[in-house]
């Protein structure tokens, strides 16, 4: 029995593997666990990582709020992880409540114009007198020069848009004459480098019982997942067939836009 826990890239790992021991006929159970903080794998409610990283973004988003609500005309900024999903942006932002402004991935946007960011922040550090701004790492990359280098793994190293969103900000309220306070905040791997939280440690522990039972029971080529509410095995070639993304249409983006009162930024 061999059990393989990680995301969308792990489970193509052990599609490939269950493939080749299907192929040499050897008796080799394959079973996989869906482990990503990112909750981009295809049919699954939730992975086991989400919340934890979610609960603690949301420290990242406090400290950015403390910072910029203590400031004069302070933005504060919280770049999280989240290369190509939107995920952990979204819910710390709608869980926060003290996001004014959330950019991610699947939704694009302008920052300069009548409409872009930059003008509404304008209208919140004038209205409010400070503004807290939430990013995914792999938001806004048509906005920025793309180097197609890849990492280890095969993946395309993105643009650091966090960094450039801080620098746009600055130079932004420097070009039209007003103070503004930027804080940074980049907690990169602080996100998941912690210790599972109760939801997550309960999730984890029945996925891997149930990932048992599976291999005990015979199968080959599945993943234990959670999916519309029920526990259930999932065949590993639909998972990996394309990541999970937010929907733009979907009820629970339309409330993150709610909860931070953003408008269309084109």
């Amino acid at each position: 029995m061999l059990f393989v826990i990680g995301g969308n890239g792990s489970h193509a790992g052990a599609n490939a593997i269950h493939e080749e021991c299907r192929k040499r006929k050897l008796k080799v159970s394959v079973v996989a666990v869906p482990k990503t903080i990112d909750n981009d794998i295809l049919f699954m409610d939730k992975t086991f990582g989400f919340d934890t990283a979610v609960e603690e973004a949301q420290r990242a988003i406090n400290s950015a709020y403390i910072e910029a609500r203590s400031a004069y005309h302070g933005v504060g900024l919280v770049k999280l992880m989240g290369r190509s999903t939107g995920f952990i942006a979204m819910h710390a932002s709608l869980s926060s409540g003290q996001i004014d402004v959330c950019l991610i991935p699947e939704v694009s946007f302008t920052l300069d114009g009548e409409h872009g960011v930059l003008s509404h922040l304008e209208h919140l550090l004038e209205t409010k007198g400070f503004c807290v701004v939430c990013v995914a790492e792999g938001a806004g990359q048509d906005l920025l020069q793309k180097s197609n280098a890849t990492d280890a793994s095969g993946n395309v190293i993105l643009s650091d848009f966090g960094v450039h969103m801080q620098q746009k900000i600055k130079k932004h309220f420097k070009d039209i004459g007003v103070l503004a306070d930027v804080k940074y905040i980049d907690p990169t791997y602080m996100v998941r480098a912690c210790r599972a939280n109760a939801s997550d440690a309960i999730l984890c522990t029945v996925l891997g019982q149930n990932a048992v039972h599976g291999a005990f029971a015979g199968f080959s080529g599945i993943t234990s997942g959670i999916c519309n509410t029920h526990y259930a095995f999932l065949p590993i070639t639909e998972v990996i067939t394309t990541p999970k993304h937010v929907n733009p249409n979907s009820r629970m983006w339309h409330r993150c836009l709610t909860s931070t009162g953003q408008p269309d930024f084109h």
